[in-house]
């Protein structure tokens, strides 16, 4: 995965010159669906469609460690699949590479009658001496026009050793990110055989090692062409179940710890996030589809921050697009892709490779990435891509009110679906309870009689699939606009931290009612002793304000947060780092 571009900044003048210019879809075709200039009755699988709970069963059982297992040994064998590596060769860098992608995305569709249709994303830009570049893609019909949308789901293709634009190494970059395009690869292959009202996008990006460019160039194309995307799912280090001597907090806590069950949900924002709440959607999916089956069983981590400390992945760009999207990555990475003299773990290196011949037979018996656990990554993928592009609307509005520990909630629906999903939050990065309202649109919901409530609603067809949800309103005591547990005459308040207990990061808040007049805010932690350890500034506005506060992995104690404003402390409180 990509390092910050404070690493890139000495390299930008000879391998990451200029912009993307030309982005086109080598497949016009390909385009046209995307725009909705097609008869969907063209694309009607030749079998009916199993009912969305029969269809997540059905995912779930075709979804194949082996199938991953021989795409990732295939990938292996391209030797180096740097961005700027050989074009031309039939067998190794990344040109044999992404054809190769593009040849399995066209046995998909000739196994699906054509319905899969594969192109490149084609673009010129300069990255590490090579003019155009090339992003693989296949679309997936929607069956509905009337309520047109697309769901993306990606993972990039490119590999790296320690130099950026080394294309001479050993660059199998297997964990980061083979998992991750192979994941790809048994979605187009297994998610083809069905149909969803929403049409479906499988992308295998190019030059994220050298600042997420592929994605950008995608991203960019989506808006250029008005293209209806409401989903994001980007995935990228997430078969690996190994920690390294360093990993990218918030993550692993020692060399060979070993987690096979968890997966870390990545996105940005935090009150009424639309990026956050996808994540969520996908967790409540997983929970009430896949959940009851699945043999193991996964815990899925919404997680505060967009990504890692200091790092990002392809799912940015998108979201700096004004897109949702979130990230996947595995519990455990094998390294924080710092590749200095002293860097001894996997990622970012000739050492990203598939494992370890232990019997020295000259075949590879022990393997870095566990194929098992990519199997359940992808079922979390398919799963909520496929209830995801079943596009029910969202309610238009709802309004909120508590008194006491009841919550009443009225919501606005003009498509009058009959059931509705109700949200509440309150001190985590995730959905506390998720109430279900059936044959009304309003309904009344027990709660916590104080402290903070974040509220969102969803909506639900006849099939039992739910829309991706609202925003979020802020329900205090009497009405959704009001600060939770607000005082009369207090104009300005700090509210405690959220998520509490949290991973490496925690967002501190606070309520403004009406602006000052001021010259300078910011936020100030210390420890206990009154020692200054960090100053964030801040800009009031009215409502609420949040500010992503990290702290670092493996920090512990009790520390004080305090809101300044010209000099004066307005209020203080106390947060406890407990990882």
């Amino acid at each position: 995965m990509f390092k910050p571009l404070l690493f890139l900044s000495l390299l930008v003048p000879f391998c990451l010159a200029g912009q993307q210019t030309n982005i086109l879809s080598t497949n016009a075709l390909a385009e046209q669906i995307l725009l909705g200039n097609y008869d969907p009755a063209d694309y009607v699988p030749a079998t009916s469609n199993p009912a969305p709970a029969a269809l997540a069963a059905e995912l779930h059982a075709q979804i194949s460690p082996d199938s991953l297992r021989t795409s990732i040994l295939r990938l292996s064998t391209f030797g180096n699949r740097n961005s700027g590596s050989d074009t031309l060769s039939a067998t190794t860098g990344i040109g044999a590479a992404r054809r190769w992608v593009y040849q399995k995305f066209a046995e998909f569709s000739t196994a699906s009658d054509g319905r899969l249709v594969p192109s490149y994303l084609q673009f010129d830009q300069d990255i590490c001496a090579v003019g155009q570049h090339r992003n693989i893609f296949a679309v997936l019909p929607g069956t509905d026009l009337t309520r047109r949308g697309v769901i993306l789901l990606e993972g990039h293709i490119d590999s790296r050793c320690e130099g950026l634009c080394d294309t001479a190494c050993l660059a199998e970059g297997i964990e980061d990110n083979a998992t991750g395009t192979a994941l790809v690869i048994e979605l187009a292959r297994v998610m083809s055989q069905f149909s969803y009202p929403n049409t479906l996008v499988f992308v295998v990006t190019i030059a994220e090692e050298q600042g997420l460019l592929g994605a950008e160039a995608f991203a960019e194309y989506v808006q250029q062409r008005s293209i209806p995307l409401r989903a994001v799912l980007n995935s990228d280090v997430i078969g690996g179940i190994i920690c390294g001597k360093t990993s990218s907090p918030p993550s692993c806590s020692g060399l060979n710890d070993i987690d096979s069950t968890s997966v870390r949900m990545f996105s940005s924002g935090g009150f009424n996030s639309r990026n956050k709440q996808l994540a969520r959607f996908i967790k409540l999916e997983y929970r009430e589809n896949i959940l009851p089956m699945a043999a193991v069983p996964m815990n899925l981590r919404v997680m505060s921050p967009e990504d890692r400390t200091g790092r990002g992945g392809d799912h940015i760009p998108f979201r700096e697009h004004g897109y949702t999207a979130m990230r996947f990555t595995s519990a455990n990475e094998h390294g924080d892709a710092s590749v200095g003299p002293d860097y001894i773990d996997r990622q970012h290196s000739s050492r990203d490779v598939l494992g370890t011949d232990t019997d020295n037979n000259g075949a590879v018996d022990s393997f870095f990435v566990d194929f098992n656990y990519l199997a359940r990554n992808t079922v979390i993928n398919a799963n909520a891509a496929a209830m995801a592009a079943y596009g029910v609307p969202t309610p238009v509005d709802f309004t909120g009110s508590r008194l006491g520990n009841q919550l009443t909630v009225n919501i606005i629906d003009t498509a009058q679906v009959g059931a509705y999903r109700v949200a509440l939050r309150s001190v985590s990065a995730d959905w506390d309870t998720v109430y279900t309202l059936v044959g009304a649109t309003t309904g009344t919901f027990p709660c916590n009689a104080t402290g903070g409530l974040f509220l969102s609603v969803g909506a639900v067809n006849a099939e039992g699939v739910e829309s991706l949800f609202s925003g979020e309103k802020i329900i205090g005591a009497a009405s959704a606009t009001q600060e939770p547990g607000g005082q009369t005459g207090q104009n300005i308040r700090l509210l405690p931290n959220k998520p509490n207990p949290f991973d490496e990061a925690t967002w501190l808040s606070f309520w403004v009612n009406e602006v000052p007049v001021y010259h300078q805010a910011n936020l100030q932690i210390t420890d206990m002793q009154g020692k200054p350890v960090a100053t964030l500034p801040v800009r009031l506005q009215a409502g609420l304000n949040e500010m992503l506060y990290t702290h670092g992995y493996g920090v512990r104690g009790t520390f004080t947060y305090a809101l300044v404003i010209d000099g004066h402390s307005v209020e203080a409180r106390q947060m406890v780092f407990a990882n």
